[in-house]
Formats: structure tokens, C-alpha cells, sequence
């Protein structure tokens, strides 16, 4: 007796077909699975069984194989469970449904046979849709975030008898309702850019970075506010386009961090670990190799506070992120990629106390500890970081005025305007801010008035500035440039980016 049935499997966030195919002959009574399982999907054995019993089916005591191909692929998790239950049930018999074939089938099942969800359901769908599968039988909890696929037939189940029924005929499952999906509400942020009292400079620099896509270093004294400005950066991102939403999904997806939600993404990501997190938990890793803090970031802010204060590795670990716009976690089973375009925004103090420039608590350290403490961020880091701004004190006065500043509503319609001038430039280029511009589009669009260009001459030379650094300066002042509804870079823009850069200076010196 033999069937087949279609099911999944994933490698990242990028998808495979998996054929279920169930053999059962005669001979001593055994059950083997083949095709490099991993020890979840060897353990589907006890799991189908059980579930067998419990859902009023017969499971025969002759020898089973269960194949999984691709036989070179490895197949891991739980997510097999209800296809080979399936399988089993169609060799037998105890199925009878010949367009079974036409089905992909994904879900865990518990012992009692209820079908439990799995994880990254999205990118599977996506795939499957990609090769030309239509039908899909899932748990009712992934139902959601699959019904956002236009094209696709979502038949959700949460119990083996339901599956098995419906496939003979017995039982009609309606195909979840088709969701649409809708633009992200800055509404439900509890952060707001009116609340934040002073510090103009830093949050014109916020402005410029959430319009063009660029990463961010606040330094200030503990308490002038830099963890709640990086906090209200999220309410004036631009707008989450579906493209950018699914993407963003898929990576949640396979973390399995969906749970509970409507079953997509629809506002930006921001994620702010804690400065005593591991390299692996930061670009992802672990026996599966499961995204990390950055690609969960993707689209959206990851804000590292006290910059300093994480491990030299763990930060040099993100330079080439930054850089590349992705991430490849190689283990010993595998490896996998995934993106991660993400807004860095750094905080820190000036010095290991904090007081370092304040105008009220004298400063502790001493210049040596002070010069320690800003050494922990290399050079090549700080090249990275496209916007350096510092923040004053809160004076007294600006905490007691009475006149709320410009909220984070005015402010993102500066940046929707100036990111829908970049998403028209770059059109049809799978790039959707100045802050991913290659080396060839610079020269493209980043034309310089002569003034601007002497500009940059002068400083160039001054500082010493390395290549990328002028790189992220000509992106920067693109920016500027965008929200100015300008099409040349003029010297005013390239003077308001070179101010963001007067950070390093000061601190680290040319």
C-alpha cells in the first residue's frame, strides 16, 4: 500500500516542495522515517500514532516507511505531522480522495489529534503559491496570515477527524475568507515626537534619518532624553507598503513571534535588546538558524542603548549587516539568509559617568576612562552611522513651556513626501530609500551644485573622511536635499549634513 502528499519545508525564509510518501508493507511491524530528519520529525512517530488512536482511526502494525523528499534536504519541526498522518490514512484506505495530490498540508499534531500551528506558514505559502499550488490545508491559527496571499484557498482545520473528513467528502470546509490587508496606523504608538521638550537639533536629525533611511547615534548626558526620541522615531517612519509587510511577516513568521496577532505585520518593526545580548541572538543563529534582533528589525529601528556597553564582537558583528542589507547564518545543518535593511539608532553617554560636558554635574572620569569608553566603538562602526547628533540638558524652562512641540503627525508627512520622491526614483530598482543607494546610483542622483561641491572638497580633505564616509554624506544630503523638494544638492544641504558629522569630532577626534 502506498501514497503521497504535498507538504513544505523551509531553509530561511526561503521555501521547498516536500513529497510525503507512505509505504506500508508486510513484515515485522516497524516505522522508519527517511529524507535527513531532524529529531522532531523522527519524533512525528509518536505523535501520528497517538493521534491516530485517539481520532477513531487505525494505525496497521505492519512495516511503515515514511519518506521525506527530497532525500538530500533536511527536514526539521513538527510541521510534517499532519501530511504524514494523512499519508497513512490514504495507504489504508481509510482516505479515499484522488486529488489529494492537489493539497499542500502543514501542521503539528498533539496526541489527541487537535492541529496545532507551525511556524513560518508565510514564506511556505508564498513558495507553494510560486510553484503552483492553489489549495492549502492548515491550522486554524495560521489561517490568517496565509488568507493574505491573493489566489490562494485556505481550508483551516484543528483537528485530524476534520482533515481526514474533508478529504473524503464527508465535510465541507469553507476557504478562509480572503483578508486584505491595510496600511499601519501611527495612531497605535504610545510615543509621540510633541512630547519630547527641546532638542531641536536631535529631532531634526530624527526627521532626516526616518525620511531617507539612515542610521542614527544619539550622545547626551543620562536623562536629556535620548532613549524616548528613539523611542517616538517609529511614529514618523513613512508608511509600510504591502511589499515591505509581507517581507517583514515572513521573517516573524519563521521566528514565530505571529501569535496572537491578526496574522500580518502592519507596523514597523522596533526592537531594542538589551546591551547584554549575544552576537547569535543579534544576527541570528542558534541549532535552526533562526533570524535574529536584526532581521526582526527589518523595515523598521533597532535601537541599542548604552552603545558602549555591548560586547566589541557583538557590534562587529553588525558591520557587515549594515553594509549588505542581509545576513547568512551558517550552522552545521545548513545555513540560511535573510534580510535585514534596518534603522540603527545608537545611544550613549559622552563618558562612563555621563557627565562628560554637563553643565550642571561634574564629570568623574578621568581623560583616560573617558577615552577607553569611546574606544569601544571602532572607527569602521562609526562610519557606518550616517547621523551623529548630540543632546543638551532639558533646561527648566522647556520643561515647564506649555506650548506642545510639532507632533509626530507633521512630522511624518515631511517624511511620506520626501520618501514618495525616493520611491519614485527608484522605481523598479527593489531599493525604497536614499540610504540604500549603491555607488553607481550616487553618481546617478546625487548632483551637486558647484558651491556644494567645493563644500565637500574642503571638508573632505579637512577630516580626512574615508570613502564610505563620503558616500553615506552624499546620502545624506540627498536627503535633505528630498525634503527640501529639491532636485540638486545644494551647500546648505551638504552644511546641514556635515553638522550631523561634527559628533565625531568632537569625540573621536578627525
Amino acid at each position: 500500500m502506498y501514497s503521497k502528499i504535498m507538504s513544505h519545508g523551509l531553509h530561511g525564509i526561503e521555501g521547498f516542495t516536500v513529497e510525503v510518501e507512505v509505504s506500508i508493507s508486510s513484515g515485522l511491524p516497524s516505522y522508519n522515517t527517511v529524507g535527513l530528519p531532524d529529531a522532531a520529525v523522527k519524533e512525528s512517530r509518536e505523535r501520528v500514532q497517538a493521534a491516530l488512536k485517539n481520532a477513531g482511526f487505525s494505525c496497521p502494525a505492519q512495516r511503515i516507511i515514511i519518506s521525506l523528499a527530497p532525500a538530500d534536504m533536511r527536514k526539521e519541526g513538527s510541521l510534517y505531522d499532519l501530511a504524514i498522518a494523512l499519508g497513512l490514512l490514504c495507504a489504508t484506505e481509510q482516505v479515499r480522495n484522488p486529488d489529494l495530490m492537489k493539497f499542500c498540508v502543514l501542521g503539528e499534531l498533539a496526541l489527541d489529534g487537535s492541529v496545532r500551528p507551525v511556524n513560518g506558514v508565510l514564506p511556505m505559502v508564498i513558495d507553494a503559491f510560486q510553484r503552483g499550488v492553489r489549495n492549502f490545508v492548515l491550522p486554524q491559527e495560521n489561517a490568517n496570515e496565509a488568507a493574505y496571499i491573493d489566489g490562494v484557498n485556505v481550508f483551516p482545520v484543528s483537528h485530524l477527524r476534520e482533515a481526514a473528513a474533508f478529504f473524503n467528502g464527508r465535510l465541507e470546509i469553507k476557504p478562509a475568507v480572503h483578508r486584505t490587508w491595510v496600511k499601519e496606523s501611527a495612531g497605535t504608538y504610545t510615543n509621540d515626537f510633541a512630547l519630547i521638550q527641546g532638542q531641536f537639533n536631535a529631532r531634526r536629525a530624527a526627521e532626516v534619518a526616518a525620511a531617507g533611511g539612515h542610521n542614527m547615534m544619539l550622545v547626551g548626558t543620562p536623562g536629556s532624553g535620548k532613549t524616548m526620541l528613539a523611542r517616538s522615531i517609529p511614529t514618523i517612519l513613512p508608511d509600510l507598503t504591502k511589499e515591505e509587510s509581507i517581507e517583514i511577516t515572513k521573517i516573524h513568521s519563521v521566528a514565530g513571534t505571529l501569535r496572537g496577532t491578526d496574522g500580518m505585520i502592519t507596523e514597523r518593526p522596533f526592537r531594542s535588546p538589551h546591551h547584554t545580548a549575544s552576537a547569535p541572538s543579534l544576527v541570528g543563529g542558534g541549532s535552526k538558524a533562526l533570524p535574529g534582533e536584526i532581521s526582526l528589525a527589518h523595515y523598521g529601528v533597532l535601537f541599542l542603548d548604552e552603545f558602549p556597553e555591548f560586547r566589541r564582537e557583538v557590534l562587529e558583528a553588525l558591520r557587515q549587516p549594515l553594509e549588505d542589507g542581509e545576513i547568512t547564518v551558517s550552522r552545521a545543518v545548513g545555513k540560511a539568509t535573510y534580510p535585514c535593511r534596518f534603522i540603527l539608532i545608537a545611544a550613549m553617554n559622552p563618558c562612563p559617568c555621563g557627565n562628560h560636558g554637563s553643565k550642571h554635574t561634574p564629570c568623574r572620569c578621568t581623560e583616560n576612562e573617558i577615552k577607553r569608553y569611546l574606544q569601544r566603538i571602532s572607527g569602521p562602526m562609526l562610519d557606518r552611522i550616517d547621523i551623529h547628533a548630540e543632546m543638551c540638558e532639558v533646561e527648566y524652562e522647556d520643561l515647564t513651556n506649555r506650548e506642545k512641540a510639532e507632533s509626530s503627525e507633521k512630522i511624518r508627512a515631511r517624511v511620506n513626501a520626501a520618501r514618495e520622491i525616493q520611491l519614485e526614483r527608484f522605481r523598479d530598482m527593489n531599493i525604497y530609500c536614499n540610504a540604500q543607494m549603491s555607488n553607481e546610483l550616487l553618481q546617478k542622483y546625487c548632483a551637486v551644485t558647484d558651491d556644494a561641491q567645493k563644500l565637500i572638497k574642503q571638508v573632505f580633505r579637512m577630516r580626512n573622511m574615508s570613502a564610505r564616509a563620503y558616500n553615506r554624506l552624499l546620502k545624506v544630503s540627498r536627503t535633505i536635499a528630498d525634503l527640501a523638494a529639491s532636485e540638486t544638492i545644494k551647500a546648505e544641504h551638504v552644511a546641514e549634513a556635515l553638522q550631523y558629522r561634527s559628533v565625531i569630532t568632537k569625540y573621536w577626534g578627525e
